[in-house]
């Protein structure tokens, strides 16, 4: 795609996660098996991590499948690991051709072996690319990737390789699944629903959130420009007064 004119290359945000909501009602909507949707939604997929490269975006993570995910109907669960391993076979070589570095976030050992295999894969042929980041958040929770860091500090501190006053947020970031990326600048949840679901809960505190009626199977790249387009539009203060903002 071209550079959309309403946009401002200079402000285009590092990081966008995106919660991938509505593919289930979609193909309600219309009287369809909801797996039908989610596999309309791999077409959201596929054009928004275009679209991401388009535009100069340097990280892009999608929550693909919660840890909250595994309570729903086995068929759904079998038909969504079957699409993923399916997409990950059909787009490496476009992440190949396209410089497209893939990155898990979560703990991946629960996925089905074939599903984990290929995933692995698909890391690995691409750990070299040094273009666009793009994560997907699998068998991912929040909660449960702060218990990770923890855990990870507490060990350390057990063993002496870290002294408790040595503890601080960078520290803590850099043992968090994301440990090394930028935090997100905007967070966007399609579907109409508002909430962060258990989602980037330490690294979205200062991101702009953006909700959207779309479904996710709807979702295009003109929708991504109107997002970032809303995003260029916000003044983010970190705590500041909007006038220290203007005056730094």
């Amino acid at each position: 795609m071209q550079f959309p004119p309403e946009l401002d290359p200079d402000k285009i945000p590092v990081h966008v996660a995106i919660i991938m909501d509505g593919n289930g009602r979609w193909a309600q909507q219309r009287s369809m098996p909801r797996p039908l949707g989610h596999k309309v939604g791999v077409e959201s997929v596929q054009a928004v991590v275009r679209a991401a490269d388009d535009l100069n975006i340097k990280v892009l993570t999608l929550y693909a499948f919660s840890t909250e995910n595994w309570k729903r109907p086995p068929f759904e669960v079998n038909a969504l690991m079957g699409l993923l391993k399916s997409f990950l076979l059909r787009e490496l070589e476009t992440m190949l051709e396209n410089n497209v570095s893939l990155r898990c976030l979560g703990q991946k050992d629960r996925l089905p072996k074939a599903v984990r295999e290929t995933l692995d894969k698909v890391i690995a042929e691409t750990a070299d690319n040094d273009g666009l980041i793009f994560n997907l958040a699998l068998n991912y929770g929040s909660r449960v990737e702060i218990i990770d860091a923890v855990q990870a500090v507490a060990h350390k501190c057990e063993v002496g390789e870290l002294a408790v006053d040595g503890i601080d947020e960078e520290l803590f970031a850099a043992h968090l699944y994301t440990g090394g990326l930028p935090d997100p600048d905007l967070l966007i949840r399609t579907g109409g629903e508002a909430r962060l679901s258990n989602f980037l809960l330490w690294q979205a505190s200062y991101a702009e959130i953006y909700f959207v009626d779309t479904l996710w199977p709807d979702f295009r790249e003109d929708d991504l420009v109107d997002a970032i387009r809303v995003y260029q539009g916000r003044q983010r203060r970190f705590g500041k007064t909007g006038d220290q903002v203007q005056q730094s």
